[in-house]
């Protein structure tokens, strides 16, 4: 059974970026988008004007937190078979609605990649129906898409840390 990380967010979290569970590498390094080809951190360099992707770990999750970004996965628990979402069984909810409950100033919840986006949004419904969601392009190497595809996807989260 895979575990999920802890969630990465603040009172003053505007942003929150929900995935569906880390892959191997990921769980290897205990690291959200630990990957080396994962593209999630130079996407949100992107989106906030700063290169972050070289940074060490614990400045990227002080960084997001400075920028009111959040970071969770749908999934607490699951069985997988490689990295892959598709392979992805025995699912167990994350408690969103206990996490949202506690972030006063958010504005948009956004899911890296499909899965992430179809478990998200049915839990979601249920108790977040007024915040808006974004489906974004997944950011793992698996998702071969164009970078600027993903970036021009990903840019427009920009509205919803700005002050």
């Amino acid at each position: 059974m895979l575990r999920c990380f802890a969630p990465v967010t603040d009172a003053h979290t505007r942003l929150l970026i929900l995935g569906s569970l880390p892959g191997g590498a990921s769980l290897e390094k205990a690291q959200y988008y630990g990957h080396p080809r994962n593209q999630f951190w130079r996407l949100i360099g992107d989106i906030i004007g700063e290169d972050i992707e070289a940074a060490a770990y614990p400045e990227r999750l002080a960084t997001l937190l400075r920028k009111h970004i959040g970071l969770w996965d749908v999934i607490g628990t699951a069985k997988r078979q490689g990295s892959l979402d598709s392979n992805i069984r025995d699912v167990s909810p994350n408690p969103l609605g206990n996490l949202i409950d506690n972030l006063p100033h958010l504005k948009a919840i956004a899911f890296n990649g499909q899965k992430a986006g179809q478990l998200g949004i049915k839990e979601l419904q249920k108790i977040a129906a007024d915040l808006p969601y974004i489906i974004l392009p997944s950011s793992s190497p698996a998702h071969a898409v164009p970078y600027a595809v993903k970036r021009d996807a990903w840019i427009t989260l920009q509205k919803f840390i700005l002050e």
